[in-house]
C-alpha cells in the first residue's frame, strides 16, 4: 500500500449515536489515526426495519464513505452486522469490518458453562447471526437470544440510570438469569453506556462482552495485515475526526458530548438518499 493509502481515514458508521462507542474504543486503540464517522439519524432506528431496507441504508452509506476516500469501514452497527455486512463486503475494495463476529470469537472463547446471552435490537435476534458465529466458534454453545427494544431510545433520551431503564433491565434480563448465562453480549453499540445497570442486574460472576472494544482491536489488526497502519510521522489533518448526519446535528453533537472526550464541532449534515 502507498503513504497517500495509509494516512487516509477510516470510515465508521451506525444507525445514530450508539456508534459513537465504537469510535471512542478505536480512538484509543488507534490514537495515530484519523476517522470519519456518519450516524444516519435521520432513519434511526435499524433494528425493527426489514433486511432489504438494511441493506438498502447500508448500500448507500458505503457509497457516501467511497466518497470520503476511507482505507477502511467499520459497520458500527450490529443491526446492519448481522443483515447486510455478508451481502456487501464484496461490493467496497477496502477492509471491512462487522461488530458481531469479534463479539462473538470473544464470548465462545471465554464463556466457561457454555451458556452465552445476546441482548439486542429485534433485527440483530431475529437475524441469527450472533447465534450463528457462536455455534461455530464455541459448539455445543447454548445460545440464549433476547431482543430489547426500549434500551436505544431510553439511552438516547439520556436516562442512562433512571427507574424506566432499571425496570426494563430487570424484565428483559430476567430470563437470561434464570437461564444461567455465564456470558452476555452486548450486541447494540448504545448498551455499553448503561453497562453499570446491566452489570448491576446480572451479577459480578456474568462476563459482559462489549463488542465494541473487540471490534476495534480487530481493526488494528487488520490494519496491520493490510499494511495500512497511519505513519505517525506524518504531520494530522486539521481535522482528523470529521462527523456527519442525515438529521438534527445539534442533538448528536449534544448526545456525542456526554461520550466522548473533546469537544467535537457541529457534524455536517448530509442528503443521504442522495447515494
Amino acid at each position: 500500500m502507498t503513504a497517500g493509502n495509509q494516512s487516509k481515514p477510516i470510515g465508521i458508521f451506525d444507525s445514530g449515536l450508539g456508534g459513537l462507542t465504537v469510535f471512542r474504543e478505536i480512538v484509543n486503540e488507534l490514537p495515530n489515526e484519523d476517522l470519519v464517522y456518519f450516524g444516519d439519524t435521520a432513519r434511526v432506528p435499524y433494528g425493527s426495519k426489514s433486511k432489504d431496507t438494511i441493506v438498502h441504508y447500508t448500500d448507500q452509506i458505503l457509497s457516501f464513505l467511497k466518497t470520503q476516500e476511507v482505507k477502511a469501514i467499520v459497520v458500527a452497527c450490529n443491526t446492519a452486522s448481522a443483515y447486510a455486512l455478508e451481502e456487501l463486503e464484496d461490493r467496497v475494495e477496502v477492509p471491512i469490518v462487522g461488530v458481531v463476529k469479534p463479539g462473538a470469537k470473544v464470548a465462545a472463547k471465554e464463556s466457561k458453562n457454555g451458556k452465552i446471552g445476546v441482548i439486542g435490537t429485534k433485527g440483530t435476534i431475529r437475524s441469527g447471526l450472533y447465534q450463528k458465529y457462536l455455534k461455530e466458534y464455541r459448539p455445543g454453545a447454548e445460545v440464549f437470544g433476547k431482543p430489547c427494544p426500549l434500551f436505544v431510545p431510553l439511552v438516547e433520551e439520556g436516562l442512562w440510570d433512571d427507574v424506566l431503564t432499571r425496570t426494563a433491565a430487570a424484565r428483559y434480563l430476567k430470563e437470561l438469569k434464570e437461564a444461567g448465562v455465564d456470558t452476555l453480549i452486548m450486541g447494540c453499540t448504545h448498551y455499553p453506556l448503561i453497562r453499570p445497570l446491566i452489570r448491576e442486574e446480572m451479577g459480578e460472576d456474568v462476563l459482559l462482552v462489549n463488542p465494541a472494544h473487540e471490534t476495534a482491536e480487530r481493526m488494528k489488526e487488520v490494519l496491520e495485515l493490510w499494511e495500512l497502519n497511519r505513519d505517525p510521522a506524518v504531520p494530522r489533518s486539521d481535522a482528523p475526526y470529521r462527523f456527519y448526519v442525515s438529521d438534527d446535528p445539534e442533538s448528536f453533537r449534544d448526545f456525542a458530548s456526554k461520550i466522548l472526550t473533546f469537544p467535537l464541532p457541529l457534524p455536517e449534515k448530509i442528503d443521504i438518499e442522495a447515494y
